[in-house]
């Protein structure tokens, strides 16, 4: 039986800005539907990611936005990242090289952390 990771809700204060974001460094906007006044859904997945993350309104989120900072993302070349975000004024730590991968770092508008992992050759 497969487990498949599909859907990580990441909590923001703005959606629109966060949305700008997202799509400003590759996400694709797959769905942003208003359910209600209340109630509004965005759902945008990383390029070449199986999995999607969702932000909005009303979602029932027990996190604060600013506080997902476990996501982590495996992408082939850390360097690049790195300078794709750079490239797009965001701000990104540099790699830090360590014996289990290379990894980039930086934050949403709001604060929520994300790892760019290039894994270890051979792995």
């Amino acid at each position: 039986m497969d487990w498949k990771i599909e859907l990580i809700h990441v909590p923001v204060t703005d959606v629109e800005r966060a949305k700008d974001f997202y799509v400003k460094i590759g996400f694709h906007p797959d769905h942003d539907h208003r359910v209600s006044d209340e109630v509004r859904f965005v759902q945008l997945t990383p390029p070449g990611s199986a999995c999607s993350i969702a932000i909005g309104e009303g979602l029932g989120l027990d996190l604060e936005p600013g506080r997902q900072n476990t996501i982590q993302v495996v992408v082939p070349d850390a360097d690049e990242a790195l300078a794709h975000l750079r490239s797009l004024d965001v701000e990104a730590d540099g790699v830090d090289e360590q014996a289990w991968g290379r990894f980039v770092t930086f934050a949403d508008p709001d604060g929520n952390r994300w790892t760019l992992q290039e894994l270890p050759r051979g792995s």
